[in-house]
């Protein structure tokens, strides 16, 4: 019997902020990704961190993956089913990414625009992306998402933005719209007469909505249909009935290192920049127990070896003192002439902020890291994990992994993977509290 597999091209590590019980890959060699396909869970996440990169390098790191999973497949027998996951608020390489992989993996009936994220307050309704601000839904066009100085975009309406994004190439009116009253209702017919790599946007205003439109989809797959996700978190959890999985307060004492005997200090990076994280930021700052350590990042070009030597020495005695140490980058806003030196900036900052993890003592309790691209290079170069289990969430919307046992210097730490823009004002408070109580 041919068994089914969803594959997930992850541009940062929160996708998996919806499901547990699954591997995080921050390696793609062909044999890391067979490993990952024999696996017993129904989906894995490859952590391309592709929304830190240029366009070019962002296609080229999507091709090689696409290529070794290719490799990976061969002789095993597997129905896969590919997911390009992204950002809820509609940031990221689009079309690039899902080009690539229809050159690489195709051909294609369609590609599904399925941005809706429930526990981040994201959803479709009449083909336009709303985002929860304040209580009120808002088109995601009037957020300062929108304005994102690699990212940026001008419409919520899907069709439009599609046509914004692919210069033209797919028009507005030749996005075949799925409306709320279609996905409640049956749209088999529909699906199985997509072809040719056909555009589609999803409603979704309920999880329940993409339970109903995922179970139409994989039926028609089991029919011979070809299908391509961009998608965000909630249609992972519909594809891989794999619901979130809350990590109960109190449970967390048995993940925390020392067991959470007595008041166990951990640390916290903050990379996010976004609102919403600085807000958070401020209530953590009001927490007892915690030690703020602000990274000047106008310091890291010219000063980065004393600058780095101060924030360890800051974080040890932190940690010596049993307080949990808040490292986060300075909050003013920056301007830059083009996008190559915003990411060059964001390459340099994250490079310091991983300098920083490595150096954090060996007794560290837990760590959580804030923001999707910091999330992923922790993983990745902080902590050098080649993989990582998803344990399940320790809020809505913020996974926890654990380092492996034979870690060679933080074996067995939990560590947090909280998106930016994710959680009300409380949210890290809550985290830490949960951890270092």
């Amino acid at each position: 019997m041919t068994s089914t597999k969803i594959i997930v091209l992850d541009d940062d590590p929160t996708g998996s902020q919806t499901v547990h019980s699954c591997k995080l890959l921050t390696r793609w060699d062909v044999s890391t990704l067979r490993e990952a396909l024999l696996d017993a869970s129904p989906l894995f996440f490859v952590l391309t961190n592709t929304r830190g990169m240029d366009a070019a390098r962002a296609a080229a790191v999507t091709r090689e993956v696409c290529h070794n999973l290719k490799l990976a497949l061969d002789g095993i027998n597997l129905n896969p089913i590919f997911v390009s996951r992204s950002d809820s608020t509609l940031r990221g390489h689009y079309p690039v990414e899902t080009d690539v992989m229809a050159e690489e993996l195709g051909p294609f009936d369609a590609h599904f625009l399925t941005p809706a994220f429930f526990e981040g307050g994201r959803f479709t309704r009449d083909s336009i992306h709303y985002l929860v601000v304040n209580g009120a839904p808002t088109p995601v066009a009037d957020t300062e998402f929108a304005r994102d100085s690699v990212f940026g975009y001008r419409h919520s309406y899907l069709p439009d933005y599609v046509e914004e994004k692919t210069a033209g190439r797919i028009k507005a009116g030749e996005v075949e719209r799925f409306l709320l009253d279609d996905v409640r209702g049956d749209v088999s017919a529909r699906l199985m007469a997509l072809q040719g790599n056909s555009c589609c946007a999803v409603d979704a205003e309920t999880q329940a909505d993409l339970n109903h439109f995922a179970d139409q989809l994989q039926a028609a797959a089991a029919r011979g249909k070809r299908f391509l996700f961009r998608s965000a978190a909630s249609l992972l959890t519909a594809l891989a009935k794999l619901p979130p999985q809350p990590v109960a307060a109190e449970a967390m004492h048995a993940y925390v290192r020392n067991n959470g005997v007595g008041k166990c200090a951990g640390a916290v990076i903050v990379g996010s920049h976004v609102k919403k994280t600085t807000a958070q930021l401020e209530k953590l700052l009001l927490e007892p127990g915690v030690r703020a350590i602000e990274v000047e990042v106008d310091r890291i070009a010219g000063e980065c070896v004393d600058l780095l030597k101060s924030v360890l020495e800051q974080a040890a005695l932190a940690h010596a003192a049993g307080a949990t140490s808040v490292i986060y980058t300075s909050r003013g806003e920056r301007q830059f002439p083009d996008q190559a030196t915003r990411l060059a900036f964001g390459e340099s900052v994250s490079a310091f902020l991983m300098d920083v993890v490595r150096g954090l003592p060996i007794t560290l309790g837990f760590l959580i890291s804030k923001g999707g691209i910091t999330s992923n290079d922790v993983l990745s170069d902080g902590l050098a994990l080649r993989a990582a289990s998803v344990l399940g969430q320790i809020l809505p919307g913020c996974s926890v992994v654990r380092c492996p046992a034979d870690h060679p210097r933080f074996p067995d730490l939990p560590v947090v993977i909280f998106p930016g823009n994710v959680g009300d004002d409380e949210a890290m408070a809550t985290a830490v509290r949960r951890l270092s109580a």
